[in-house]
Order: C-alpha cells, then sequence, then structure tokens
C-alpha cells in the first residue's frame, strides 16, 4: 500500500489540524478525541463510541470492561491477526478456537455451539478482510447462552451485513485505525463503539486506567487513550471514507474479471454484506512461489495471515495440534492480499493481474 499517495491529496489538511492539536497543547482527550467519537458512533449506528489506543486495546478494554477473566473462556477464530486471540489470553481466560467458513474465511456459525461450556463468556467474530461474519446464527447462539458478542471488526469499518453496519449488531464492535485500513491514521489508534449505555460508561473508566474521578480507581483499568492528534487527523479523513471504501470496490471488480476463467480463487462476497474490501485476498496454488514473482516485479502483497493462532508457539499451552482447524490451515498456505488502495490506477491494476495471470499460465 502506498500511503504517499493519499496523504499528498489531504496533506495541507492534515497539517492544518495536527497544528490545531499542537497550538491548543491538549494533548491528551479534549474536544478532537470526542468529536471523532461522536462522529464513529454515527456512522456505525451506535449511540456511543470511546476511542482507544489502538485496535488491540479496544479488544483488550471491551474484554475487561465485560469482567472476562480467569476461569472464563472466549470463543473466536484461528484464522485472524494475533491481537484477537491475544487479548483473550491477556485477561488470564482461555481463547477456545472454532474453525472458518472456506469461502469468507470469517468464523464457522455452525461450529461455536458445540464448543460453548458453562464457563464460556462470550464470542469474538472477526470481520475479516473487509466483509462481516454471518452474523444472525451467531448472536442466536449467543442469546440462548447468555453470551456477549464483541465484534472484532478492525478490517471493516461502515462494512455490512443486512443493512446493518459493522460494530452495531454484538455487545461492542472494536475498530483498528491502523495506518493500512480504510479509515487509517498517522500512527496507532483504534475505537469501541456499543448501544449499551452502562457499557460505555464502564469503557470510558478503564481506558483510563479505571480511574472515576481522577486518582480514584474504580476498576483495574489501563493506558488505552486515543491521542488527540490521531483524532484531528481521522477526523480530517472520516468524509473520504465511503468514496475510499467504493474505490477500493471498483478496483476488486476490475481484478475479479481480469482473473475470470483462472485457477486463482477471487474473493467471495456474501450476498447479505457489502465489503469495504481492506484486503483483496486471492488463493492459489504455489502461493509462496507467487510471492517471490510478484516482489520481483516490484508489486507489494502481503499474506494474512500464515500461521493460524492454534499453531504460533506462544499459543501451545491450548493444547491445539495441526489438523484441528483444517480450513484455517489450507487457507494460511493459499490466501495471498495483492494491492487494492484507492488510489491505484487501472493501469496499474492490470499490471498486477497480468503479472499474477503470467505465473499462473507458466504453472
Amino acid at each position: 500500500m502506498d500511503l504517499r499517495a493519499q496523504y499528498a491529496k489531504i496533506k495541507d489538511e492534515i497539517l492544518a489540524a495536527v497544528s490545531e492539536v499542537l497550538d491548543s497543547q491538549i494533548c491528551i482527550g479534549g474536544p478532537k478525541v470526542a468529536e471523532l467519537e461522536k462522529a464513529i458512533a454515527a456512522a456505525s449506528d451506535c449511540r456511543f463510541a470511546v476511542g482507544t489506543s489502538s485496535g488491540t486495546d479496544a479488544i483488550l478494554c471491551s474484554l475487561m470492561s465485560l469482567e472476562i477473566g480467569p476461569g472464563d473462556e472466549v470463543i473466536t477464530t484461528p484464522f485472524t491477526f494475533f491481537a484477537t486471540v491475544g487479548c483473550i489470553a491477556r485477561t488470564g481466560a482461555r481463547p477456545v478456537l472454532v474453525d472458518i467458513d472456506p469461502q469468507t474465511y470469517n468464523i464457522s456459525p455452525a461450529l461455536i455451539e458445540e464448543v460453548v461450556t458453562p464457563r464460556t463468556k462470550a464470542i469474538i467474530p472477526v470481520h475479516l478482510f473487509g466483509q462481516m461474519a454471518d452474523m444472525d446464527p451467531i448472536i442466536d447462539i449467543a442469546r440462548r447462552h447468555n453470551l456477549h458478542v464483541i465484534e472484532d471488526a478492525a478490517q471493516s469499518i461502515t462494512a455490512t451485513y443486512k443493512g446493518r453496519k459493522a460494530g452495531s449488531i454484538g455487545t461492542v464492535g472494536c475498530f483498528s485505525f491502523f495506518p493500512s485500513k480504510n479509515l487509517g491514521g498517522i500512527g496507532d489508534g483504534g475505537m469501541c463503539v456499543t448501544n449499551d449505555e452502562a457499557l460505555f460508561n464502564r469503557l470510558m473508566v478503564m481506558r483510563n486506567h479505571g480511574s472515576q474521578p481522577k486518582y480514584y480507581h474504580k476498576y483495574i483499568g489501563g493506558n488505552f487513550r486515543l491521542d488527540p492528534i490521531q483524532a484531528a487527523a481521522l477526523l480530517v479523513k472520516l468524509p473520504h471514507l465511503n468514496a475510499w471504501s467504493e474505490a477500493r470496490r471498483r478496483n476488486a471488480l476490475l481484478y475479479t474479471r481480469a482473473f475470470a476463467g483462472s485457477v486463482v480463487q477471487t474473493p467471495y462476497v456474501n450476498p447479505d454484506c457489502v465489503s469495504i474490501f481492506n484486503q483483496y485476498t486471492i488463493r492459489m496454488p504455489k502461493r509462496d512461489e507467487m510471492v517471490q514473482h510478484l516482489r520481483a516485479h516490484e508489486i507489494g502483497c502481503e499474506v494474512y495471515y500464515p500461521v493460524p493462532a492454534h499453531l504460533q508457539e506462544c499459543f501451545a499451552c491450548l493444547g491445539y495440534k495441526r489438523g484441528d482447524f483444517p480450513e484455517s490451515e489450507k487457507a494460511s498456505l493459499e490466501v495471498l492480499s495483492l494491492p487494492i488502495y484507492p488510489e491505484l490506477t487501472e493501469e496499474q491494476i492490470s499490471y498486477v493481474a497480468n503479472t499474477v495471470l503470467d505465473f499462473v499460465e507458466r504453472g
């Protein structure tokens, strides 16, 4: 991803917004953070939003605010960025993993209920690559067992499922403003959104060391505050978000048309969903050789993700083994994400697609 292309178009606005924060010398919290929280809540069809220091901390703050900890279990997917599973483990709770739907790469709802136990407290569906998980059956399971649903929507801000926005369906939704996201900051940042006022109040306290009022600590919280400089930059970018996501969908369509009839498996989008294509992830044999081929032709690409959580060394204590989640393991060997950012030209997309097809045709 070439972040410079986006920055060049809004550089003056970004510099002015950051300068405004610096001139105010309100360096923690303040009006910019509050303004962004209000705007993200509205964009997500939620009543409340709480800015956090990263998408990781949004998940961690949510788990802590829901009082999830030692002795508890949280169900999620092994095919995700480390933070999803890592945050569960950091609370002292046990991550319980469920395999993915091989078409969408999102958690398979059909496999969730069989791993629910009396210790289960929450489900974390991950809306991967810009597409939301199949939420209705997940919510049904959660209601039957009185479980929280924490939407890991780090890659899917404003994506929809049956017309409902990411983050608005579960107990709480978590966004990331990592620079490569559709709505990316100029550093780390994140956000929790919810329609639960009591949870909102707890999140607000928890992100600030659990203190209320200052120096009086109701909970053992953390330093999860969103920087106002990040908020200022994001407020400049937010009005462009829908157009940027639409441009990603346009680019995705160009790729999909170019790969039609080849062995390249293009992304599947559930008819109930509108994806924001945070990644355009193809699937193919000889993936690692393809990576080398693309990089030799100066094309950026990335593997999301080469090692599922259950095979990570740090999670060996969970007791899972190779073969336990075959769809996640197979995907980790075959997926490859191509450039999809909005500023790509049709000529660049054609170059990427033709370079992929040249490799495929050579076998």
